[in-house]
């Protein structure tokens, strides 16, 4: 693999240094990304684009917040598809109602505003957007970070809640034109190498460098006609764990074959890029040379060959070990050596979900694999979840799920739940395989506050199958001379048409909202003030912050319908103390109202005219995180953050725009402190005062001065800037939060 060091055009199918007549600024547009973009933009301005996108979709952890927020700022009409999916929270026995009252909701906000509606267990988010949304040259945005459509020739993008409510408020999605890398693939993968392989292969080698940060990853290239549509589904889903902005792909016959098979014809054209586009940058990939891979906990990045782990197994998890200590410190002892037996590493459970790891051609390979075969009846589980209910019948009628059961696998309806920790939670200690799409820490399930700690490494469907054949012993696929049987698929599309409500675009008015006991209301936000005293609540000095800490998943996800009650969660995992001192500051409880009066006291001896300032300044707190907002989409890892009464972050970058944005939308300064995390001049439960910053919002100023209150009075003096903001967004921190500027 190898990475590019300046821009690339690509000339008679291959990538150039130059291109004879060209240059880079016509070259750009002969991309498929600039094509798509500025075919959805309305602001006349190719650089500053205002997009439209085509069809919406959400799913049951935040079509609720979503709809709520659209509704409090003058909703009356979804204006646009938008698909309501029930696949995160579908197990309705866990918190009583809650998560059916949701799913009820969901139904009849589609009746009223005319939607869609997916009832559980029949289609995971993406699974249904690719069968039924997704059309060569459309765009689909979704909150949930993992929308990406791109091999089908839709340009997606996951965002918080926040962003499609605008869309179905009739706005726009604003966002500077981002850079565009080329993903050129040659060769043809060897039996028993999957699409994950191939996309932590990426993953590992884009991540820690930001080398497509925020950019669109365009796949070109001849590999690209060696690859079944599904295969490159499954490598264009994990394309999210770069943090790119969006993913596009060139078409050809074989997705004109995938839409045929799905009953969708019309929505196939051929998508190529034009002679001598130019990139911002290149990835060349020879497929031939991608091996079985496995990313280590805890993130996706951390990936190595299954060939490599087995050859070094005890360095491989003493590096392991290290980054447990970065993640969790000494709150627990990690170790995965206790899983070394005879040379060999043993794992748990094993389990083939969701958007990356369900689709009809992984569970295939999976069967084939295991065909004949016995998993054993020890300690090792395998389960599998095929993405939707069309894919579930294909496999049942084609022999598939004979041969995982016949090895002892379970078989399963469509959900999400193993891939955010809301189902398959491995017991205390387990070491869990997933061809699913991350393995963040504790996001399996386990809870590091009540002393449990399991975790999961990612691999492919076919390796997951090769080391359940191998009796939970971790064995690279390719040690495997399997036959791979290809069988074709085919599609019922009366599976939906029995079970999902769809509007055609029709709005009821007439239809009453079915509400639950746990479905509240935002709270009410404050406009900016003039000045700002912030005090910080939490201290974060890992290199990556991400979504997951800074708001649990899986048993937290049946209060997302109910801002406060899920707020109680905020960084639980990372800093259980978060709630209660952002809570106090929230409250002005007499202790911060005593500190705020010394804070001030000690300002005004630096400065009279500071300390009269700070008397009379808005409240709120902050944290501070190197880099938070890696993985989720989800706003809630903002919002709560928010219902607490905290009025910025403060951080030395964001990890994703989709972050940076949920903090925006609700209201909230997304500062930014350049000088790294070394000495910083503030720490927790320090005191940070920033005079004139609705000024600076205002006048679009770069930077404005802050002042550090220490506990021992001392107080210093720093910079920090919000980096670019568009007008609207500008306007909503200014209004406190999007609700308020759009009520208004």
């Amino acid at each position: 693999m190898k990475l590019w060091e300046k821009g690339a055009y690509l000339v008679n199918g291959k990538l150039s240094e130059d291109a004879a007549g060209s240059n880079a600024a016509d070259g750009a547009k002969k991309t498929l990304a600039y094509s798509i973009l500025q075919k959805h933009n309305t602001s006349g301005d190719d650089k500053k684009l205002k997009i439209k996108f085509d069809k919406i979709t959400s799913h049951d952890i935040t079509y609720v917040g979503i709809i709520q927020t659209a509704r409090a700022s003058g909703l009356e009409k979804f204006p646009l598809p938008y698909v309501l999916t029930n696949c995160h929270n579908s197990l309705c026995a866990v918190g009583g109602t809650i998560n059916e009252d949701d799913h009820m909701f969901g139904l009849t906000c589609a009746q009223k505003y005319g939607g869609i509606y997916v009832p559980p267990h029949q289609a995971v988010i993406h699974q249904f957007a690719r069968e039924m949304l997704a059309e060569c040259g459309g765009m689909i945005l979704g909150s949930d970070s993992h929308t990406r459509y791109g091999a089908l020739g839709t340009m997606a993008i996951g965002e918080g809640g926040g962003e499609l409510a605008k869309q179905l408020l009739n706005k726009t999605y604003d966002v500077a034109y981002p850079g565009v890398v080329a993903i050129y693939l040659t060769g043809s993968p060897v039996p028993g190498v999957g699409p994950q392989d191939v996309a932590l292969a990426i993953i590992k080698a884009v991540f820690d460098n930001g080398y497509v940060k925020n950019k669109v990853m365009e796949f070109v290239g001849p590999g690209i006609s060696n690859l079944s549509a599904d295969f490159r589904i499954g490598v264009d889903v994990m394309t999210t764990e770069t943090t790119c902005l969006s993913s596009i792909w060139r078409t050809d016959s074989k997705v004109e074959e995938w839409y045929a098979i799905h009953g969708r014809p019309q929505a196939y054209k051929e998508l190529n890029p034009g002679e001598g586009a130019y990139y911002d940058g290149a990835i060349e990939i020879d497929l031939g040379e991608i091996r079985p891979m496995i990313a280590m906990p805890f993130h996706p990045s951390c990936a190595y060959t299954i060939e490599e782990v087995n050859k070094n197994l005890m360095s491989i998890l003493e590096e392991t070990e290290k980054r447990a200590k970065v993640s969790f410190g000494d709150k627990v002892n990690f170790t995965l050596k206790n899983k070394v037996i005879d040379g060999k590493l043993y794992v748990d459970q094993g389990v083939i979900a969701g958007c990356a790891g369900g689709g009809y051609e992984n569970i295939c390979a999976a069967a084939d694999i295991l065909k004949g075969k016995d998993s054993g009846n020890g300690k090792f589980l395998l389960n599998v979840y095929p993405a939707s209910m069309p894919v579930y019948k294909a496999l049942m009628e084609n022999g598939a799920f004979s041969a995982l059961v016949d090895a002892g696998a379970i078989v399963k309806t469509a959900f999400c739940g193993p891939c955010f920790g809301a189902g398959d939670t491995p017991a205390n200690g387990a070491f869990s395989i997933r061809h699913s799409t991350r393995n963040f820490p504790n996001r399996e399930g386990s809870k590091i506050q009540n002393g449990q700690l399991s975790s999961v490494a990612l691999m492919d469907a076919r390796s997951i199958a090769a080391t359940a054949a191998n009796k939970g012993f971790l064995t690279p696929a390719t040690e495997y001379d399997t036959e791979f049987s290809s069988k074709k698929y085919f599609f019922d599309k009366a599976i939906y048409e029995k079970r999902v409500y769809d509007s055609k675009g029709v709005a009821h008015p007439e239809v009453e909202i079915q509400f639950g006991p746990n479905i509240k209301d935002w709270p009410e936000q404050k406009e900016l003030g003039q000045d700002l005293l912030v005090k910080i609540v939490s201290e974060i000095h890992d290199p990556v912050t991400t979504t997951d800490e800074l708001i649990p998943s899986g048993e937290t996800s049946s209060f997302r319908s109910n801002p406060l009650g899920l707020a109680e969660f905020t960084l639980s995992r990372k800093d259980p103390a978060y709630v209660g001192r952002a809570k106090a500051v929230r409250d002005l409880t007499d202790d911060i109202k005593a500190e705020i009066k010394t804070v001030v006291e000690n300002l005004g001896k630096k400065d009279a005219e500071l300390g009269k300032l700070a008397a009379n300044a808005q409240t709120g707190s902050s944290i501070f995180a190197v880099k938070p907002g890696d993985g989720s989409a989800r706003e809630q890892a903002a919002s709560c953050q928010r219902v607490l009464g905290a009025s910025a972050n403060i951080a030395n970058e964001y990890a994703t725009k989709r972050y940076r944005s949920n903090l925006i939308n609700w209201g909230m300064l997304p500062f930014i402190y350049k000088d790294g995390d070394k000495n910083l001049p503030f720490a927790n439960d320090d005191y940070v005062f920033i005079p004139g910053i609705r000024k600076m919002v205002e006048e679009k100023l770069p930077s404005i001065k802050a002042y550090a209150v220490k506990k021992d009075g001392t107080v210093n003096e720093f910079e920090l800037s919000v980096g670019d903001l568009t007008d609207d967004e500008r306007k909503i921190i200014l209004s406190g939060c999007l609700i308020n500027f759009y009520r208004s």
